[in-house]
């Protein structure tokens, strides 16, 4: 049996009805921003299911052997999702019944959607690490509306492998199972770019300027880590205090005015120092009356900033005799937080528009 070549069935008349069938579309070109995740709830089984999915993950906690699982299903989570349930009603978004990260990580897409409105054929999702929505549901989203090209977005402005990389893992582990995989691209850390410590500034400084008393101090607080982790190699420490320095020299100011520190360890193990609640406690207690913390690790105010450290943290200060506390927000979906995802994303579209 002889099956005509394509371009003789067509010299012939005939029609191709492979090509007909199937169709080829116009290729679309998908970001996809992504965050860490927050419980769908904020009730104990709402956070019991994360804090499961969140501290199952080996990027996250690396010993996944049997002590820590027995500690996991066996303590953790069976005291520490109703405590944390607690912590989340006190920023819960009861409008929209979601966390406040969720609000703001919805609002920062439909911003970069406008903002590149006048670019064709570029889809703007969003998705979580842990949590709703998945990365795994977003990218058969992206990929149901013909994107054969997607940037990942990781809004993490310091790299460490139990934010960004795991992100990838996920992304990766999710392309391993597509028959048509998108061509792929991840942007990287921002933590030193120019627009993003200049953000920060304008921030920080507007910030400021709202307040009823000028800060003694401000301190920077990132996310802890296990020093083991950092003694293995990853570099989150050593781009942090790249941003901090940064930011101290964009601001003017020296070590002692603008301090870094290190919040949230959790376990037993020697975590990041200086500790955040240690150095604020002691900062009190040294007659230090008035001060202003900025998290330039996060992208998005969530539990950590809003209830660690705009509640927390400040009452541990007032209560060791600190008087004055602000918590300056991060950049969230504001004009200079916008402006760093839009350049961050039209840089690494470079060669795709």
């Amino acid at each position: 049996m002889i099956v005509a070549h394509p371009i003789d069935r067509a010299k012939d008349g005939i029609e191709d009805d492979t090509t007909a069938s199937v169709g080829v579309r116009p290729e679309r070109i998908a970001v996809l921003l992504v965050n860490l995740g927050t419980p769908d709830s904020a009730d104990a089984r709402g956070v019991r299911v994360y804090l499961k999915e969140f501290l199952s993950d080996p990027r996250v906690i690396e010993n996944q052997g049997l002590l820590w699982k027995l500690a996991l299903n066996g303590v953790i989570l069976r005291t520490r999702p109703a405590r944390k349930a607690r912590d989340y009603l006190k920023i819960w978004n009861t409008e929209k019944n979601e966390s406040p990260l969720k609000t703001i990580t919805r609002a920062q897409s439909e911003k970069l959607a406008a903002a590149l409105s006048d670019q064709d054929g570029i889809v703007v999702d969003w998705a979580m690490r842990y949590g709703n929505p998945s990365i795994r549901s977003r990218i058969a989203a992206l990929s149901a509306q013909g994107c054969g090209r997607l940037l990942v977005v990781p809004l993490y402005p310091q790299y460490s492998a139990a934010t960004s990389a795991t992100v990838c893992d996920e992304v990766f582990a999710v392309l391993a199972n597509m028959r048509a995989q998108p061509i792929l691209r991840v942007t990287p850390p921002y933590y030193d770019e120019p627009d993003y410590i200049d953000a920060l500034a304008v921030s920080i400084d507007a910030h400021l300027k709202t307040l009823p008393f000028i800060p003694e101090l401000i301190v920077a607080s990132f996310h802890g880590m296990p020093q083991k982790y950092i003694d293995k190699g990853d570099p989150y420490q050593a781009q942090c205090v790249a941003t901090t320095e940064a930011l101290r020299k964009r601001m003017g100011l020296d070590a002692s005015k603008l301090m870094l520190t290190f919040q949230s360890r959790f376990g037993f193990d020697q975590w990041l120092q200086p500790y955040t609640d240690m150095t604020i406690k002691q900062l009190a207690k040294d007659g230090v009356r008035r001060i202003a913390v900025v998290t330039p690790g996060f992208s998005a105010d969530c539990l950590e900033t809003l209830e660690e450290i705009a509640q927390e943290n400040a009452e541990i200060f007032k209560h060791n005799g600190g008087e004055q506390f602000a918590a300056i927000p991060c950049l969230n979906d504001s004009e200079p937080g916008m402006d760093v995802i839009r350049q961050l994303v039209l840089r690494e579209l470079q060669g795709w528009l």
